[in-house]
């Protein structure tokens, strides 16, 4: 048998091994998970001390997080103690329950965010959402993930328009998508944004008022060693057989 014969035997061999891997991958993309969405507001992270060297905040490990000192104090008031009182910036999140295939987009939970007011160096710059799922059986698990909203405080003006000094909320996609484990395959939770069909990433809200949305993730498959490099034997398998058919 010449040594090319030998090496496309060994490559069959380890295509036979991707063939089995393919289909354990395939078995794991069928499954349809199911359970409940809760979350919990971490400790946020103020920001330059320069820019929030005093920040004032609420909610850390409730579903209400709210940031900002929202007392001001009228112009010349007379007497001088007289302010008035509004509400700073809040953010509530309800978590939702769902069905859901492989990669398939699903709701999370609802979120709502009121632009109130926050005085000067007293807000902060990100807050991390602690997300707690817990799977229904068969599956029989829970787990935290977590993710992180930027917070945009824009200076209000008079001269600007509403939309102007409106205020902003963006969804962190630098941090890495958590994982966890069933029945030895790896699956990882991708939030996916404010929109079950766009990547919208971010969410506004005037000066008083508030915005509803939704919160949308996927969770997909993640890919075993093994599976990846039986591929990359495939295609070495595939280059092969072309070069002894074209000796030939």
């Amino acid at each position: 048998m010449k040594l090319s014969l030998v090496f496309a035997t060994a490559i069959s061999s380890f295509l036979m091994g991707a063939t089995i891997a393919l289909g354990f991958s395939d078995q794991a993309d069928a499954l349809t998970f199911s359970g409940i969405f809760t979350g919990r507001w971490g400790e946020p992270n103020p920001g330059n001390t320069d820019t929030n060297p005093n920040p004032i905040y609420t909610g850390v490990g409730n579903n209400t997080f709210t940031w900002g000192d929202a007392n001001v104090c009228l112009p010349n008031p007379n007497p001088a103690s007289k302010c008035r009182i509004t509400a700073p910036n809040q953010l509530t999140f309800t978590g939702n329950s769902f069905s859901t295939d492989i990669n398939s987009v699903f709701k999370i939970g609802d979120l709502a965010y009121f632009n109130g007011t926050v005085v000067n160096g007293t807000s902060v710059e990100d807050v991390p959402l602690n997300l707690n799922v817990s799977f229904s059986p068969p599956v029989g698990i829970s787990q935290v993930f977590d993710f992180k909203l930027h917070l945009v405080n824009t200076l209000n003006k008079l001269t600007n328009s509403e939309e102007e000094n409106a205020d902003f909320v963006f969804i962190d996609e630098n941090l890495s998508n958590p994982t966890f484990t069933f029945e030895g395959n790896k699956y990882t939770l991708e939030v996916t944004g404010f929109n079950p069909e766009l990547r919208q990433i971010s969410i506004e809200a005037l000066e008083g008022e508030t915005t509803k949305t939704a919160i949308y993730a996927k969770i997909k498959t993640i890919p075993e060693p093994t599976t990846v490099a039986s591929l990359f034997l495939v295609g070495m398998y595939l280059i092969s057989s072309k070069k002894l058919l074209e000796k030939k």
